[in-house]
Formats: structure tokens, C-alpha cells, sequence
């Protein structure tokens, strides 16, 4: 058989046969058929980051002509919320209730997926594996049906300014935030790696809004407070102006950046590699385009798929990746669902998952969840941008 999933996940995922007749179903699921939602923003001002439905996509696409899961096919369902939340509650209604999907998974965004966080706890719709790391979608108590899927903001902030704390013998700290929770919890967690020297170490704080045309002026006030850290905390588009601004004012700071403004295609190309030179960011998954992994059997598998299977989206960015990851966890938790596909069991197995190794993740970094504990990653890496890539600094760190 000719199939185009890398044959180590298909491997992991498949079982012969279809289901036997009168297994319980919630709505979303059948004999034949497994429905799931994502919304992501194919437009608007985070536009870039629409690639993670694309690759989400491609990757159920290509499982289905393997087989699908379990002998049913899976139609995974994305629609464009640009990365407004009005619009993400009005495509979310739309896929429970119109479209009626088993679940939702990786549908993109903090704001975003806090707005239809409430609606799908209170329909016990399961909202798995989503792509942000704000702290309210680790909460099992209060929103049980909800799990992230990338490493907590608080935690990457904390191990940031642990680094900084290593790296700078007198830091003076400037910061610019988003000003949602994503940018908040940044900001939150960096300070806390600061401990009790926080107020006395940053200098100059700064937010801005998402639709704000440009960051220019916050630039200023932070090079004028004398600050010789600067750190970054938001979203693609600011995250490549901010990086032209730095060294559009001549200022040479130790400059971080938080992962998800430190990808080479939707950020740092953009803001001109030479710019980026020397950046300071953390990571968790493996760059399958850095000479490092060339001989990686994950990487050498993910390429494949790409080449086969990516129809839609740059093929660089990490998005993809992202795209990818979340989509495995998904077709993992439906194969052990087996055919009881209800949305309790769904989110039985997804709270129990134990020491899983997602292909893609950084070695000795590992997935493990219990129902009181919905951090889903928990370890990442920092690294330094040289020479046009992404090189690591020490081992993998936690930020608890």
C-alpha cells in the first residue's frame, strides 16, 4: 500500500478493523466516521499563524489514506476566526452544534481560545491540545474539558529571566508585552524568575495592542530607560518589528524573545536575519530544517510527510510542526479511545497519558498528563540564534 504517513507514526496509531455495531458514540462519531473542529486565524493580524490548521490538515489527510484510526476516516473540520474572538465563538458554535464535531483540538490562540473556553466546558465539548500556553487553560478544576498543548508562558518566562540572571552580572531589564494574557503571563512568569530583585532589576515596562500598526515609540522609552536586557513577550508581526527596531535605534542589549515570536520563517526572516543575530529564546520541538537532525529518524519521518502530504502553508515554518505535534496527540487519543468515542472517555485517556513520546519533541522531553495536572509539556531549551540558526545552550531546563 501506498500511504505517505512517516510508517513510525503510522505504526503507533493504526489498529485493523472497524468497530463493532452499537458501541457508544457521542455526537461527532460513528461506525465510519470521526468529526473534529479547529479554528485558527487564516486571516487577519496573526495571519501567519493559519499554517497550524494547514499542517493539522494534511496530517488527518494523509492518516486517512493509511487507514484512518481504528477503521474510521477522520474529517477534521478548520475554519478562520482571524484572530478575533467574536468570530472564534461564532465558528466554534458552528462546528459543535452545525457541524457536530466529537471535539475540538489545536485551534490556535490566547485570546481566542479563551472565548470559547467557557461555552465548550459548560457543552463538555473536550478542547484538547490547543495552541497556546496561558496559564487558565491548565485549570482542571475550573475548566476540566480544557487542555493546552505548548509549554506554560509562566514557566518559559521564569527560565528566561533565570538565564538572565546567569548571563548579566548588573541587568537593568526592559520589557514589551502584548497586552492579553499571552503577553501577561509572560510578563508574570518572567518576573517571578526575577524573585524579590524584580522591581529593582526592570527598568522600563511596556505593552502593546495586536492590532497596533507599530511599536516604534515603546522601542524608545525602553533604549532611553538604560536597560541592557530586553525582552519581548508577544506575537509574530510585532515580534519581527520589535527586532528591526532594536537594531534600527543602534542599541545592543541582550535581547530575548519568547518562542512563539522567535520562528526563522515567520519572524526572524521577515526582520532580516542579520538583525536577529544573537537573539536569546527558549524551544521544545526539533528545527527539521537545522543541519543537527539531519540524520534524526523523527526529522528524516517529518520531512517525508511534508513532501508528500503538505499541500498548503510554507513547509519552514515551525508552524507546521506545531500543526503536526498537536495532530499526533489527537490521533493518539482517539486509537486508545478504541470504540468507545465519547467525549468523557476522550478526555479520560487524554488526562492519562504517561511519559508519551511525541514525535518531534526535543530528546528528553516527554508528555505526561493526570487529571489534576493538564501541563502537557513542562520542558524546554534555551538558545542563542548564530549564523542563521537556532543553536542550544546547556540541557533541557524546567521553568517550575
Amino acid at each position: 500500500m501506498n500511504v505517505s504517513m512517516p510508517g513510525t507514526v503510522v505504526a503507533m496509531l493504526l489498529m485493523a478493523g472497524g468497530a463493532a455495531l452499537g458501541q457508544p458514540y457521542s455526537p461527532g462519531a460513528s461506525d465510519t466516521e470521526i468529526r473534529l473542529g479547529q479554528t485558527v486565524p487564516l486571516s487577519g493580524p496573526v495571519s501567519v499563524a493559519g499554517v497550524v490548521g494547514q499542517a493539522s490538515s494534511a496530517y488527518f489527510q494523509a492518516l486517512n489514506r493509511a487507514g484512518g484510526i481504528n477503521g474510521r476516516q477522520v474529517k477534521l473540520i478548520v475554519l478562520d476566526d482571524g484572530y478575533s474572538p467574536p468570530k472564534t465563538i461564532e465558528a466554534t458554535r458552528r462546528l459543535v452544534e452545525d457541524d457536530v464535531v466529537l471535539m475540538m483540538y489545536g485551534s490556535v490562540g490566547t485570546p481566542t481560545n479563551a472565548a470559547a473556553q467557557k461555552y465548550l466546558n459548560q457543552k463538555k465539548v473536550p478542547q484538547l491540545f490547543i495552541t497556546t500556553g496561558a496559564s487558565r487553560f491548565r485549570d482542571p478544576k475550573d475548566y476540566p474539558w480544557t487542555m493546552a498543548f505548548i509549554p506554560s508562558y509562566i514557566q518559559e518566562g521564569r527560565a528566561m529571566a533565570r538565564h538572565v540572571l546567569d548571563a548579566v552580572a548588573s541587568p537593568k531589564i526592559a520589557i514589551l508585552y502584548q497586552n492579553d494574557d499571552l503577553g501577561k503571563d509572560f510578563r508574570a512568569g518572567f518576573r517571578s524568575g526575577l524573585g524579590d530583585k524584580a522591581n529593582s532589576l526592570i527598568v522600563s515596562e511596556q505593552t502593546y495592542e495586536v492590532t497596533d500598526p507599530a511599536v516604534d515609540s515603546q522601542l524608545i522609552a525602553a533604549k532611553v530607560s538604560g536597560a541592557n536586557v530586553f525582552y519581548f513577550a508577544g506575537t509574530q508581526r510585532a515580534g519581527a518589528e520589535q527586532i528591526r527596531g532594536v537594531r534600527k535605534l543602534n542599541w545592543t542589549p541582550l535581547h530575548l524573545v519568547c518562542s512563539i515570536a522567535s520562528n526563522v520563517e515567520a519572524v526572524l526572516k521577515p526582520a532580516g536575519l542579520e538583525n536577529a543575530e544573537g537573539l536569546v529564546s527558549t524551544a521544545y520541538a526539533k528545527d527539521p530544517f537545522d543541519p543537527a537532525w539531519a540524520d534524526d529518524a523523527e526529522v528524516k519521518d517529518f520531512l517525508k510527510w511534508e513532501r508528500t502530504s503538505l499541500t498548503e502553508g510554507n513547509p519552514r515554518d515551525s508552524g507546521v510542526v506545531l500543526g503536526y505535534m498537536a495532530s499526533f496527540l489527537a490521533a493518539h487519543v482517539l486509537q486508545q479511545a478504541g470504540s468507545t468515542l465519547t467525549r468523557e472517555n476522550v478526555l479520560n485517556v487524554a488526562t492519562h497519558l504517561n511519559n508519551l513520546r511525541v514525535p518531534m519533541l526535543l530528546p528528553g522531553i516527554t508528555v505526561t498528563t493526570t487529571p489534576t495536572d493538564y501541563s502537557v509539556i513542562n520542558r524546554f531549551q534555551i538558545q542563542r540564534f548564530e549564523r542563521g540558526h537556532w543553536v542550544r545552550v546547556g540541557p533541557t531546563i524546567s521553568g517550575e
